[in-house]
């Protein structure tokens, strides 16, 4: 059984309220009772002896595993009746598109005979309201905590949380856990420093070079993937590769063709995330490989920006790392849109999908009862586009270091084999 209570105000005059009201505030499943018929009640039994009475076992109910999901939406300053776009609206739609993914999860679990009450409480997007959460009795005496859902509300609320110990489960976020530092947080989205060791690992596997060439732009925030790649990468080699690191302007890459080779692969490594850098570096990294053979391994943010072509991508070869992937040909999938279509009557986003791998996977060791949500290295998943492998670092808690690795084939990403 899942049991749902909201600690959400009501409201209505916005196309995604009955989705939140409704399911919110009403159990979604209560126990059947068996009706005992009036002939049975009514029948005289003949009198016996009675003899010693045998001693039933006392049946115990499932364990109710309790769960607080922390989301940011703010409904405090949506107002009936007003218009919204896609852009005011985007924590609520992030949350509610979370939350009902989560919850078809919890409701696929019951069916296994699991028991499950799950409070939604709104963060408002806002750190101090994170902070305020903190103290909530509600909050602090359950199984599980899901959320916040951003980084400076994730540190806000852990600062906060006393009583004892559980899971904070950062759900979307890929920040570093070091900005937290709490051993209770579970960091599911992989952060980027696991990307750029990924990375590293995959080329020092699938190339034989002795040389890379990591493309810069001067931003300090680079650092944070070109430190772990290049450790890793000098670890691997024992110091034998060589990485060649310049600062590019306006795109002048001239500098380096007499280190580049005309018959082995020429690794490049661009770990910036600026447009205006991105459009004129690559084409000028275009015009380099149609005259040397070259592999781009790009930032993992480059699947969300759309001004960066398959086309021009595919001709260089480009790997980008990814935490998640969705195979929309995979039976699982087919499974999961008919169903979310059936229970919402809406088409299930992309964080539909990861509340329902959270779910699944949290869900599904929390009802063991067993404190297999304490050993989640013990414990490997895939969803339906995520895998999780959880490592336990110290002070940071459990961090997954999963990651996928996808190259451009017919001008679409798929993993690269």
């Amino acid at each position: 059984m899942t049991s749902v209570r909201s600690r959400l105000p009501r409201l209505s005059g916005n196309r995604w309220l009955p989705f939140v009201c409704i399911p919110l505030l009403a159990a979604a499943c209560s126990p059947k009772v068996r009706p005992v018929s009036a002939s049975a009640a009514k029948t005289e039994q003949p009198v016996v002896k009675k003899e010693a009475e045998k001693v039933q076992p006392k049946t115990t109910e499932a364990q109710v595993s309790s769960i607080a999901m922390l989301l940011p939406f703010d409904l405090d300053n949506l107002n009936p009746g007003a218009q919204y776009n896609t852009s005011t609206l985007s924590s609520a739609d992030l949350s509610l598109d979370y939350y009902q993914g989560f919850k078809l999860a919890l409701d696929s679990l019951t069916g296994n005979g699991y028991n499950f009450k799950l409070q939604l409480f709104d963060t408002k997007d806002q750190a101090a309201e994170a902070q305020h959460l903190g103290y909530e009795a509600t909050i602090r005496s359950s199984n599980l905590v899901i959320g916040p859902v951003f980084p400076d509300d994730i540190q806000a609320f852990a600062d906060i949380l006393s009583g004892p110990p559980k899971p904070i489960i950062s759900p979307l976020s890929p920040a570093s856990p070091a900005k937290v530092k709490n051993a209770n947080l579970v960091t599911v989205a992989t952060p980027l420093e696991y990307h750029a060791r990924s990375a590293a690992h995959y080329i020092n596997e699938h190339y034989k070079t002795n040389k890379i060439f990591i493309l810069r732009s001067g931003f300090s925030d680079e650092n944070k993937y070109i430190t772990p790649f290049s450790k890793t990468i000098d670890s691997l080699s024992k110091n034998k590769t060589k990485i060649i690191s310049p600062v590019i302007q306006h795109g002048q890459l001239n500098a380096l063709i007499p280190q580049l080779s005309a018959t082995g692969e020429n690794i490049f490594v661009v770990p910036a995330t600026d447009q205006p850098f991105l459009m004129v570096t690559l084409r000028s990294l275009d015009s380099l490989a149609k005259k040397y053979p070259i592999t781009l391994f790009g930032h993992p943010s480059w699947i969300k920006f759309t001004y960066l072509k398959p086309e021009l991508l595919q001709e260089m070869k480009t790997h980008i790392t990814s935490t998640d992937h969705v195979d929309y040909k995979s039976p699982a999938i087919t499974d999961f849109i008919k169903l979310y279509r059936k229970t919402y009557h809406l088409e299930p986003t992309h964080y539909a999908m990861m509340g329902f791998d959270e779910g699944m996977y949290f869900g599904g060791l929390l009802g063991k009862n067993d404190n297999s949500i304490n050993d989640l290295n013990k414990t490997d998943f895939t969803g339906l586009l995520n895998k999780f492998h959880f490592v336990k670092k110290p002070g940071l808690g459990w961090i997954n270091t999963h990651v996928n690795m996808l190259e451009y084939n017919n001008f679409e990403l798929k993993k690269a084999e």
